[in-house]
């Protein structure tokens, strides 16, 4: 039985003026115990004080777990977490990337087992994570009808057995959902940086829970959990050097059928530092090689992989702008030769897909490259141009480095941050912070600079 008292105490409402922000905090007492609640706007302190005087002059009960009015807190408790997350779901669906979408679709997945009220009749956990994932989370896959039949006494389940979004506002409640994120399918920890991006969808959903006034207050705010520590920093152990990259191109070329077809790929990010979307959206369009000289790239978007289940135009690829820029934007990278080599190379031997994509399917041409078949030639390329001893380290593991190799030797020719940040689509901080580690002799430089302040030899 829920602890409640009749004393309460509304006080003046008060207010903090930080550098960038004001807030407005709605302070009272419930017996013996304080609460307040913070507020970006007095309109909103206000109302939310008014609620609490009301509920006081007319001889309410508050509770003693959150100070709330009983009332309040039954308003709150009528909402099931089920409704409540398919609502989040459809609010974030049209305005979201495809992979933005599987975001929030994997991590509602990943937080609505920890939120059950009963096990009677529980369907196993991979129906359940079938039915979540695969439907009932997915926007597009919801409207268009029924679940499936396999999946449909499981989603009539789950409609029924989640607690109320209330309920977060009970501590072992929300621990428990925030343990769900800290790990995998198999029980076994979940990586910091997987944690850190599920834990701020969970954040913000709960926003979206205060904002239609399911919750008083985002329950994440009060209660501390640990945060693991991630890794931002590029492991330069994974930077590829000219030469080595040039083995790895080579070897490319050899790989059966497909092999040839994606050098130029390959070499986008190597030699322009473009991220696999990037290099899979390019078209003719945006070429400009004159012979024997430096060309330019221009970059309208990406076409990141998502699945046909998650993007706008049902393909497997979801067309989108430039990553952390306006839909317009286009981005300038310089083309070295080497480069310029490669992709005329590649038009005149493979020309392009009807549309003008450099890189289509390997099997039918106008279709979307698949990240699985470059994925597959790049292991057997890697095993083929490294040595033993290489191919055993973390260097080159995934075409994704070769980006970080383009930017890393931007960055040691001597290249001004400012401009390796226009060119690699990133922002200067970001830049500096995930790449430092991998800009060589500045260790060296530094240590003679001491030297001499010591007047050291």
């Amino acid at each position: 039985m829920m602890d409640i008292s009749y004393d309460a105490r509304i006080w003046t409402t008060r207010v903090y003026t930080g550098t960038t922000t004001t807030t407005y905090f709605v302070r009272w007492k419930v017996a013996d115990s304080p609460f307040q609640e913070g507020f970006k706007t007095k309109a909103l302190a206000e109302s939310f004080r008014s609620q609490l005087v009301t509920a006081a002059r007319q001889g309410e009960a508050f509770a003693l777990a959150d100070g709330l009015p009983v009332s309040l807190r039954r308003t709150e408790n009528t909402a099931s977490w089920f409704d409540f997350a398919c609502s989040y779901a459809d609010m974030k669906w049209p305005d979201s990337a495809g992979k933005s979408r599987m975001g929030v679709a994997e991590t509602l997945a990943t937080v609505t087992p920890a939120l059950l009220k009963s096990t009677a009749g529980q369907p196993d956990q991979d129906k359940i994570r079938k039915a979540l994932y695969g439907w009932v989370f997915n926007t597009r896959a919801r409207e268009s009808g029924p679940p499936p039949a396999d999946l449909a006494r499981t989603v009539q389940w789950l409609e029924s057995n989640t607690l109320p979004v209330g309920a977060l506002n009970e501590p072992d409640v929300l621990r428990a959902a925030m343990a769900a994120i800290g790990r995998k399918l198999d029980g076994k920890p979940a990586a910091a940086s997987t944690t850190q991006r599920k834990r701020a969808v969970f954040y913000n959903a709960l926003e979206y829970a205060v904002e239609r006034r399911l919750l008083p207050r985002n329950p994440l705010a009060v209660v501390k959990v640990k945060n693991r520590k991630t890794a931002d920093e590029v492991d330069r152990r994974v930077v590829v050097n000219i030469e080595q990259a040039r083995r790895l191109l080579d070897a490319v070329a050899r790989q059966g059928r497909s092999g040839p077809r994606l050098v130029a790929f390959f070499g986008l990010m190597y030699y322009a530092a473009l991220r696999p979307g990037e290099a899979a959206h390019l078209s003719t369009s945006a070429l400009h090689l004159p012979a024997d000289q430096w060309g330019e790239l221009f970059l309208p978007g990406s076409a990141p992989a998502t699945g046909a289940a998650w993007s706008d135009n049902g393909k497997r690829r979801d067309e989108r702008g430039l990553k952390h820029r306006a839909r317009e934007a286009v981005r300038v990278v310089p083309c070295p030769p080497p480069l310029a080599d490669l992709l005329r190379s590649h038009l005149a031997e493979f020309g392009t897909t009807r549309d003008g994509r450099l890189f289509g399917a390997m099997r039918d041409r106008e279709g979307d490259l698949s990240d699985s078949v470059y994925g597959r030639v790049w292991a057997s390329a890697r095993t083929a141009a490294l040595t033993l001893e290489e191919a055993a380290s973390p260097l080159a593991r995934r075409p994704y480095d070769l980006r970080h190799a383009a930017v890393s030797t931007w960055l040691n020719a001597g290249v001004p941050p400012t401009q390796v940040a226009e060119w690699a689509g990133h922002s200067v901080a970001v830049l500096l912070r995930v790449y430092a580690k991998c800009i060589s002799g500045q260790e060296d430089a530094a240590r003679h600079r001491v030297s001499l302040a010591l007047g050291l030899p």
